[in-house]
């Protein structure tokens, strides 16, 4: 099979869906020209990466209010802070993306990489990520639906995960402790410590409001960050206390 061919087809099939809401495998059997198995196989691969549900015959769009968290306007610092990051990013990278409000931001950058494998854990990214132009090889890890985190977790995600290896986490916090490293308020941390662990280097995002918060769900140590992406608005003894600790610090223009 042209692999090149599935990925036109599985991506035709997507935007078909986006149009009409929902397809059956006969109609889509019938519009490409292949067998239904072909069709039934493209369908499970793509509620697999998140990108539909599938129902008896056929399948449906995900529903609105799993994915409008992703389309609502980020901010501009947040947006700022992701471009900068973004300029680590090399063309054929193999990079992981944490769900999160500034991590999201990263998404529209990727159109100028090229060669690139992208695996999240969030179906808002998944989607925008299916929809850039440039075409990324797109995992997902399954898991456990988190509703707290608005992402998937657990045992089969961390799994999954073990299954590579990647050049890159980007990864938000909500809170930085001076002392410990990133801390949350989420106290599911496994899956963050497992993308550390199979990632070469680790980029945390935030805004340095955040710097400073002492929130008692260590997430990740300094020992397992290696930069830290942040706005110029924080503060210098900061800066020298987290460098101190081997991590390189990238201060983005702060935009309000």
């Amino acid at each position: 099979m042209n692999k090149r061919n599935t990925q036109q087809r599985r991506h035709s099939i997507i935007s078909i869906l986006n149009d009409q809401g929902e397809v059956s495998v006969d109609e889509l059997s019938t519009r490409f020209e292949t067998s239904e198995v072909t069709i039934r196989k493209d369908l499970a691969a793509l509620e697999k990466t998140g990108l539909l549900l599938r129902r008896y015959g056929g399948a449906v769009a995900i529903p609105d209010e799993v994915t409008q968290q992703f389309t609502a306007k980020i901010a501009p610092n947040k947006l700022s802070i992701a471009e900068t990051a973004a300029e680590l990013i090399n063309d054929h990278n193999r990079i992981i993306i944490d769900s999160g409000s500034t991590t999201s931001g990263l998404i529209q950058q990727l159109n100028s990489k090229r060669g690139l494998l992208v695996m999240t854990n969030s179906l808002q990214l998944a989607n925008a990520i299916h929809e850039l132009e440039n075409e990324p090889t797109l995992l997902m890890t399954g898991g456990t639906w988190d509703p707290h985190s608005e992402s998937f977790q657990g045992q089969v995600a961390e799994q999954v995960l073990r299954s590579y290896n990647f050049d890159q986490l980007f990864i938000g916090a909500d809170g930085i402790d001076l002392e410990r490293g990133t801390t949350t308020f989420n106290e599911l941390t496994g899956l963050s410590k497992v993308m550390a662990e199979v990632s070469r280097e680790v980029i945390v995002m935030l805004e340095s409001d955040k710097v400073g918060r002492r929130i008692p769900n260590l997430e990740l140590p300094w020992s397992k960050v290696s930069v830290l992406v942040t706005d110029d608005r924080l503060a210098a003894e900061a800066v020298e206390s987290i460098t101190n600790h081997g991590v390189r610090v990238i201060l983005a223009r702060h935009v309000s």
